[in-house]
C-alpha cells in the first residue's frame, strides 16, 4: 500500500516513533545540527533553507500543525537558554536585536516538517527516503519478511501455547457438541470467533496477509491478539458444553450467536478493543497492511512497540526454538499447526 506521509498523521508517527529506523535516517541525510543543551537543533531559518522555501512557509505549516510539531520536539527557546544559544551561536546566526524566543526544532520535529511541507522538492525527496530506509530497516531485523513478525516479541511463545490449551477445549466441544461435518464446522465456528474478535473472517485475514493455505491464522497473531482469542475460544467452548447439555447437539448458526453475544458482553469490550487496535496498528506499520473493518481502532504504534518487535528487546523466535531445551514446545505448536 503506497504511504502518503503528507496525508496521514498516524504514518508520520510511526516513523518518528520508530527509534531503530531515525539514527539511520539522520545518518542518510547529513543534516547539519547545532548541538545545545543535550540535543541537536536546528533554527527555522535552518529549516526553511534545507527544504528550499521561505521562512514564512515554515511559519505557516507551524501555525497549521503546532500541536504535533510541538508534540514531536518542536519548542521556544526562551530566557536564559535564550542567551547561551545566542553566545554560542551568534558569530554563524544573525538573531536580531530583539528577538526574546526563537523557534528550533530538534531532529525529529524537523523531519516532521518535512512529511507534512507539500510545496518542497526537497521534502518530497526526503520522505521517499525516509520510507525507503524504514522499509529497509524492518526488512533487515525480520529478515526480509514480515509474516512472522508477532513471534519475535518475547511475550508472543508463552501466550501461543497458552492459547493452544485453550484451543483444545474449543476443538473437542466443537467435535462432540456441534452438528455438521468436522472440518467445515470448525473453519464455521472460528470465522464466528475472528468476526467477532477482529471483524474479519480467516479468509479475509488470510487474503490480507497473502498467507498459503498451509499456513496457520493464529501463528500471525500478536500475543495480546492471542489472549484474547484464548479467553473467547474458551468462553465460547464453556457455552458449547453447557447449552448443549440443556438442549442437545448445537447448529453453527446457534455457536455464532454465542460468538456475537460474547462479543457485546461489557465485560469483553476493553480486551475487544485493545486486540483491534494493536492488530490494526501493527500490521500496518510492520506488515503494510491495512484492516478496513477496524480502521476506526487505527493509532500510532508507540516507541516502546518498535523496540519490542525490532529493536534491542525483540528476539529471533526461529534461533531459540533451535534450542534442544526449546524442541518439546517446537514439537507442540507444529503439532497444533497440523491439526
Amino acid at each position: 500500500m503506497a504511504k502518503d506521509l503528507t496525508t496521514s498523521q498516524i504514518e508520520r508517527q510511526n516513523v518518528l516513533n520508530n527509534n531503530v529506523a531515525l539514527p539511520r535516517i539522520q545518518e542518510a541525510l547529513d543534516v547539519k545540527l547545532l548541538e545545545f543543551e543535550g540535543r541537536y537543533v536546528l533554527t527555522k531559518q535552518m529549516v526553511a533553507d534545507y527544504y528550499d522555501v521561505d521562512i514564512r512557509t515554515v511559519e505557516n505549516c507551524l501555525s497549521a500543525n503546532e500541536d504535533e510539531l510541538r508534540h514531536n520536539g518542536y519548542f521556544l527557546c526562551r530566557g536564559n537558554s535564550l542567551k547561551e544559544f545566542k553566545l554560542r551561536f551568534a558569530p554563524e546566526i544573525d538573531f536580531g536585536s530583539k528577538t526574546t524566543q526563537l523557534g528550533l526544532f530538534d531532529f525529529r520535529s524537523f523531519l516532521n516538517l518535512g512529511m507534512i511541507l507539500t510545496t518542497s522538492e526537497k521534502a518530497k525527496w526526503l520522505r521517499a527516503r525516509i520510507l525507503d530506509i524504514v522499509i529497509a530497516t524492518i526488512n533487515e531485523k525480520t529478515g526480509g519478511g514480515t509474516k512472522y513478525i508477532n513471534r519475535r516479541d518475547r511475550e508472543y511463545l508463552p501466550a501461543a501455547i497458552q492459547e493452544e490449551n485453550y484451543h483444545k477445549n474449543l476443538t473437542e466441544a466443537v467435535n462432540k457438541y456441534v452438528d455438521g461435518h468436522k472440518t467445515y464446522k470448525y473453519a464455521q465456528v472460528m470465522d464466528a470467533i475472528y468476526k467477532a474478535v477482529f471483524c474479519e473472517k480467516a479468509k479475509e485475514y488470510r487474503k490480507l496477509l497473502d498467507l498459503s493455505a498451509k499456513d496457520n491464522v493464529r501463528r500471525t497473531l500478536y500475543a495480546e491478539v492471542l489472549r484474547v482469542v484464548s479467553s473467547f475460544e474458551n468462553g465460547v467452548a464453556f457455552e458449547i458444553t453447557c447449552q448443549a447439555k440443556e438442549r442437545g447437539v448445537l447448529t453453527v448458526a446457534e455457536v455464532s450467536e454465542i460468538c456475537n453475544q460474547m462479543a457485546e458482553h461489557p465485560l469483553q469490550a476493553p480486551y475487544i478493543y485493545d486486540a483491534r487496535q494493536k492488530m490494526a496498528s501493527r500490521d500496518l506499520a510492520f506488515r503494510d497492511v491495512f484492516h478496513g473493518n477496524i480502521a476506526e481502532y487505527l493509532k500510532a504504534v508507540t516507541p516502546e512497540e518498535f523496540d519490542k518487535f525490532i529493536g534491542s528487546k525483540s528476539l529471533d523466535f526461529d534461533a531459540i526454538m533451535a534450542l534442544p531445551e526449546n524442541q518439546e514446545v517446537l514439537k507442540i505448536l507444529k503439532q497444533a499447526e497440523d491439526e
